[in-house]
């Protein structure tokens, strides 16, 4: 494991980066992006096998697919804080012509990004290719995918997770931010998802819990119980509790910030609390 120190280093920085491409363009989504920064840390420094020259095809490496791809901020601060591309690339987020769009895109050959992904709902499905894919080149890695909660109130999902399951889709983790928020409330004034440990495990699933995922220790031990159990015929979920805008007090517990970019006061605000580790870019 890397040092503990400099993995929540890394965690502030990366909230910190989040923070200043929304606001330099004054669009973006911050606070699910603020959400995931642990489980994104985690993933990219702890978990996933990747090997150190990016390719399309994935071969003889676990892959990562983002299916709530509004959340790129954070998407792209740990893809450049790993090593992807040049940190300093970050200013040029939601520019125009720029590799880092608003949502993430393949055309312009961006190192990390596999999909095109923003369209709700579709990650998983397109997890599920990548996974068989791998089962038919006899390639024993995994493939991770994470998803909102307000995207299982889209029927395509359900279609993927009975496929999965039908399937024996085993080498298939796919992680839940369960922040119970989406743009326009809760989820639960939006259109309830009820108990959605229930519902994967009736379609089939192994189901995980990770009581708080934005604790980096939880979410790491997470993803690695969640690996422990691939390869026995069933794919995988985890349901990751987190806080929409955790590590920002005005922005938490709140859909108010899911797609709203601060102002120079409530940026300065939010920079005070999470004071620069690992330098700006």
């Amino acid at each position: 494991m890397a040092d503990k120190k400099y993995l929540n280093d890394l965690i502030i920085q990366v909230r910190r980066d989040i923070l200043r491409q929304v606001h330099k363009v004054n669009s973006g989504h911050p606070g699910g992006s603020l959400g995931c920064a642990e489980f994104f840390v985690a993933l990219y420094q702890e978990v996933l096998e990747r090997n150190d020259s990016f390719t399309m095809d994935g071969i003889g490496e676990d892959l990562f697919f983002l299916s709530n791809g509004h959340i790129s901020p954070v998407f792209y601060s740990v893809l450049a804080r790993s090593g992807y591309f040049p940190v300093e690339e970050l200013n040029t987020f939601r520019l125009l012509n720029t590799r880092l769009q608003g949502h993430p895109t393949t055309h312009e050959g961006l190192p990390g990004i596999r999909i095109a992904s923003g369209s709700l709902g579709q990650g998983i499905s397109a997890a599920i290719g990548a996974a068989q894919t791998k089962k038919l080149n006899n390639d024993s890695h995994l493939i991770y995918t994470l998803c909102g909660d307000g995207e299982l109130q889209e029927g395509q999902n359900w279609e993927a997770i009975m496929y999965a399951a039908g399937n024996n889709v085993d080498n298939l983790i796919v992680t839940v931010d369960y922040n119970k928020q989406q743009i326009d409330g809760s989820t639960d004034t939006v259109l309830p998802l009820g108990n959605l440990r229930a519902k994967f495990e009736a379609f089939n699933w192994d189901v995980l819990e990770i009581e708080n995922g934005n604790d980096l220790d939880s979410v790491i031990n997470g993803l690695k119980a969640a690996k422990e159990k691939t390869g026995n015929g069933k794919p995988i979920c985890i349901l990751m509790h987190t806080v929409m805008g955790n590590g920002v007090d005005f922005m938490m517990h709140t859909h108010a910030w899911h797609g709203k970019a601060p102002n120079d006061e409530q940026l300065k605000t939010a920079l005070e609390q999470n004071p620069e580790t690992l330098g700006d870019y």
